[in-house]
């Protein structure tokens, strides 16, 4: 259960911790400052493993700190590559994705997540997803190109057959306009 004034990554990290059993694979498909994968990480156990992207070595080196710092390092690849590129690192059925879409907080808001990209990426993450698997989407819609972004994730989402997907769209009524929009999607197949 989510706290009273959860926030949108917390809303997130709830829907996907039920299908984290420790051996298995996940992905944060951007690893910014390191909060998705490390929960990641220690929902897979010792004999799971992250994969964990971001095309920016700062945001990989706040990952790398975290995980470090949790002694949970050896649980996570480290990708210096692009997200729309997971299913030439991912070896096999994943049963979480994480993305948290926008910039780096603390880094150059110049570097976004891209429609194009993330489409792609999005793609790829369900081509991955095993049976009753689940991705999270943070939408973060403050910034230059977010709208376009949203828009592109929420027109594909819509789109998934009902028969093998769930989708749900989160938004936070009574805060800004510009608050993040959460996207779930599960996999139809094993239950949790």
């Amino acid at each position: 259960m989510v706290a009273r004034s959860a926030s949108a990554v917390q809303w997130a990290q709830s829907f996907i911790a039920p299908v984290l059993v420790p051996g298995c694979l996940a992905v944060d498909a951007t690893a910014g400052n390191g909060r998705d994968t490390l929960f990641l990480a220690r929902g897979v156990g010792p004999q799971g493993k992250v994969f964990a992207f971001d095309i920016q070595i700062q945001a990989l080196e706040k990952t790398r700190e975290q995980l470090a710092g949790a002694g949970l390092l050896d649980r996570v690849i480290l990708l210096a590559a692009d997200h729309r590129e997971m299913a030439a690192h991912v070896p096999g059925a994943v049963k979480a994705v994480m993305f948290n879409l926008g910039y780096l907080p603390g880094g150059d808001h110049r570097i976004i997540t891209r429609p194009e990209s993330t489409l792609e990426a999005l793609k790829a993450a369900l081509s991955l997803l095993a049976s009753g698997g689940r991705i999270s989407l943070v939408v973060y819609t403050g910034h230059p190109g977010a709208t376009e972004e949203l828009r592109v994730v929420e027109e594909f989402t819509r789109g998934l057959s009902p028969r093998q997907y769930t989708v749900v769209r989160l938004s936070f009524w009574n805060r800004s306009s510009r608050a993040p929009v959460v996207i779930l999607l599960e996999k139809a197949g094993a239950e949790v």
